[in-house]
């Protein structure tokens, strides 16, 4: 495999932004998350978030698509809650879509303090609101005011 230094930071919601992430079940969602992305030859920098969305800051090989990547990830991940939480009638699940953005070398440290203190800042006010959007809208080109 050629040398490769690729980063994102990739955050998605669970299901209609339910409070689904039990604090107490928080630890074996991460560790899951961690394990199978470690079995798809990614790096996981930093994972972090509250009970209704959850960010990553990993590295993916260029031989796995971002979309691939994060299909396998919230689909077994899901799939690994459903088996832990007790059957209380509400099943866990994702949104639909998710956001990604590119990182370079220099923004990586900035953006694993960032996800490490995810419920810090969600206490305090003080979240990057692009990365902490609810739609999966692009966010467009804004040139002389007006979105391209």
């Amino acid at each position: 495999m050629p040398l490769w230094r690729l980063y994102y930071h990739i955050v998605w919601a669970t299901k209609e932004r339910q409070l689904l992430i039990d604090p107490k079940k928080e630890p074996d969602l991460y560790n899951y998350i961690i394990g199978k992305a470690d079995s798809h030859r990614c790096i996981v920098h930093a994972i972090g978030g509250i009970e209704d969305h959850i960010h990553l800051v990993v590295s993916i090989p260029p031989t796995l698509s971002i979309v691939d990547f994060v299909k396998h990830i919230k689909g077994s991940s899901s799939y690994e809650m459903n088996q832990l939480l007790p059957s209380s009638g509400v099943k866990f699940g994702w949104q639909r879509g998710y956001g990604v953005f590119s990182l370079g070398r220099k923004q990586l440290d900035e953006a694993v303090a960032y996800v490490k203190n995810q419920k810090q800042h969600h206490l305090e006010g003080t979240i990057i609101a692009a990365l902490e959007r609810e739609t999966d809208e692009d966010d467009g080109v804004i040139e002389s005011d007006r979105i391209i």
